[in-house]
């Protein structure tokens, strides 16, 4: 009897099944250390346990980001060890902060499957949720990837496709307990740019680019304990490439979003996103964001706003598609998320 875990294919998957997911994860202040020797991250509201307080907080939590790849991490061997792609998100919130001490476990329902006419390969859509050590849900999205076959002979399944909201509406997101920004340092912040400082449509490139590193994006992957063989194993691509993990494109892009967007200090939704095309190391990851919405919120002097992130890896800022409607090839990713300002 095999002992060892061939992972799931898309004939293992049934609308309605619920995985959970192993292996559980205690976070500590080296979590963020690390976070931020990976990437150029660097958001006063996660560096700081003072300025964290002084934002009604009861301390720094750890970056939304590394919260997001420590609960998806643990969804990989279940939902996308044989995937070809992770295809898109939505419905992301976050709903509760992530304090060092705190661990994680994260469990997927699937929600959607659809073989797609080569007969060898599916769409799996599952909406997975991460929960602490008091079984508080952390954060929950839902992300919906191409998974290989075992056996292109077998049935394909019933067609389920989830409807799922293209936006979350302002009032579907949850705002950390006590956030008050009515005293806000931006001089600590590092910039002066307030919510009532952006407009709609605005956008802003974010000028400076980091090159990707083998080293570095293998470190992130085996931190977030990725296990897709795409990202670690050269053997399993005819072209030798690793496959940069598409969450350390967003890392990378949204702390190069710093310049300029200083003052977004919390993501709170993620409406949608498409890692448009693959990235390698050696590529030199630039970004730039265009301004969605923007919207008020209950809590004293915070502001929502609605950010398009776009990651490339080289070509002109504010270009993402083409005469045909398909993203140019120098586009890494297209994000689209919510993030609390100071107003």
């Amino acid at each position: 009897m095999a002992k060892t875990n061939a992972g799931r294919f898309f004939e293992d998957y049934a609308v309605g099944q619920v995985i959970d997911h192993a292996v559980p994860r205690t976070v500590s202040g080296g979590e963020r250390a690390l976070y931020h020797a990976l990437y150029p991250a660097r958001h006063a509201l996660h560096s700081s346990d003072e300025f964290a307080r002084a934002c009604g907080l009861a301390g720094s939590p750890l970056d939304d980001l590394a919260a997001f790849h420590v609960v998806f991490g643990k969804s990989v061997p279940d939902v996308s060890l044989n995937a070809v792609a992770n295809l898109g998100y939505a419905e992301g919130r976050w709903l509760l902060p992530v304090h060092a001490g705190d661990t994680l476990r994260s469990s997927s329902e699937v929600i959607g499957l659809k073989q797609n006419s080569n007969g060898r390969t599916g769409v799996v859509w599952v909406r997975t949720t991460g929960t602490n050590q008091r079984g508080e849900t952390v954060m929950e999205y839902v992300r919906w990837v191409m998974v290989r076959k075992r056996d292109a002979s077998a049935p394909a399944p019933e067609t389920v496709v989830p409807d799922l909201k293209a936006v979350l509406p302002p009032e579907d997101l949850v705002i950390p307990e006590g956030l008050d920004f009515s005293a806000y340092d931006f001089t600590l912040a590092g910039e002066r740019h307030r919510w009532g400082d952006y407009e709609v449509g605005e956008t802003i490139d974010h000028v400076d680019g980091v090159t990707i590193e083998e080293a570095e994006h293998m470190m992130a992957t085996r931190l977030w304990q990725n296990t897709a063989k795409v990202h670690f194993d050269a053997t399993f691509r005819e072209d030798g490439k690793r496959l940069i993990y598409g969450g350390h494109v967003i890392s990378m892009a949204r702390a190069l979003s710093f310049n300029g967007l200083a003052n977004a200090q919390l993501i709170v939704g993620l409406n949608g996103g498409a890692h448009a095309n693959p990235c390698f190391a050696g590529d030199t990851v630039k970004a730039w964001t265009e301004v969605l919405d923007k919207a008020d919120t209950p809590a004293p002097g915070v502001g929502a706003i609605r950010l398009r992130l776009v990651a490339t890896k080289g070509g002109a800022p504010f270009e993402l598609k083409d005469d045909n409607g398909k993203y140019r090839p120098e586009v890494l990713l297209d994000l689209d998320y919510w993030a609390l300002m100071p107003q």
